[in-house]
């Protein structure tokens, strides 16, 4: 698996330092716009901040444990500290939520005017602009890596960007109408979308826990990978799963049974090469057996890539 000295690995640390430094940047700015405005929409956008410290954190430290070779203990290496630094992501994420609805509700019930509303709308379009550089670097980092955790980090303030333009809209609206409830109705219309963020955060990283199988689009390419070698005669019990880090594939391998040791041994170190070629982050283990062998695996024999 990957070591935290290659590319992929210092991509992903960077990632994590760029993401905790525009974090704090942001807490300072928005927290001193709250305290001249006391904006709700504001506030929302300073605690999401917030959790974006505590989440962007936790990433860091569980990229740099997943970053770190198989040893005697983890086989199987430390990738799945990525999936459980994005369930803490979710859990930030829905606390944050229901802590900024609660405000809301509350300034809904007693309305309190909104003050200096141009210096919360400049506040807000520097949280943009930062945000917006963070996500386009952390997409490169995904597509390059495809980090579980970062990925979770990047769809959390990808979800600031839209944040971001409604809490700008919720104070311009205010300015023009003068309508003091505009600005929690917001802040509880950004509380919805925290909590579906939260949702979707919280399936992928379970996705990755719970061993779940590539998608069916993967799957399938990777049987037509095997099936394109001349020397393979099928293939059955192809499993996979994701361990946030990259990918774990195992497949039972068909091979003219006429064939010796030597040759079969060349087809799969082939058929090895090209798996790994389009998956480079994958764990390939490939068990040989003679084409035609009948056994209590015959049902499972796929002729595609077929998932229960």
């Amino acid at each position: 698996m990957e070591a935290p000295t290659s590319d992929g690995g210092r991509l992903r640390q960077r990632a994590t330092y760029a993401s905790v430094g525009v974090a704090l940047t942001l807490i300072v700015a928005k927290l001193a716009a709250y305290l001249v405005t006391e904006s709700v929409s504001i506030l929302s956008s300073l605690i999401d901040s917030s959790t974006d410290l505590m989440a962007s954190v936790v990433t860091l430290l569980a990229v740099r444990h997943a970053l770190r070779p198989a040893d005697s203990a983890h086989r199987y290496g430390h990738g799945k500290a990525e999936a459980l630094a994005a369930l803490a992501q979710a859990a930030f994420i829905g606390g944050s939520a229901a802590f900024l609805a609660i405000e809301a509700v509350r300034r809904v019930i007693t309305p309190q005017p909104v003050t200096q509303g141009a210096i919360g709308i400049a506040v807000m379009v520097l949280s943009i602009v930062l945000t917006a550089g963070l996500v386009t670097y952390q997409r490169h980092v995904v597509a390059r890596t495809g980090s579980v955790a970062i990925g979770a980090d990047r769809l959390h303030y990808a979800g600031d960007l839209l944040m971001n333009s409604a809490v700008i809209a919720a104070l311009l609206l205010t300015a023009w109408t003068g309508v003091s409830a505009i600005d929690p109705l917001f802040g509880l219309g950004i509380a919805a979308f925290l909590l579906h963020g939260a949702r979707g955060v919280a399936m992928a990283a379970l996705n990755v826990l719970m061993d779940r199988e590539l998608p069916e689009a993967e799957r399938t390419r990777i049987a037509a990978l095997v099936a394109a070698h001349p020397g393979a005669k099928g293939m059955h019990d192809l499993r996979t799963r994701s361990t946030g880090t990259g990918v774990f594939i195992e497949l039972h391998l068909e091979l003219d049974p006429t064939i010796n040791v030597v040759q079969a041994h060349d087809i799969t170190d082939a058929v090895e090469h090209e798996l790994r070629a389009a998956f480079p982050n994958a764990e390939v283990i490939i068990h040989q057996e003679p084409a035609g062998l009948v056994d209590e695996r015959l049902d499972n024999r796929i002729a595609g890539a077929s998932q229960d």
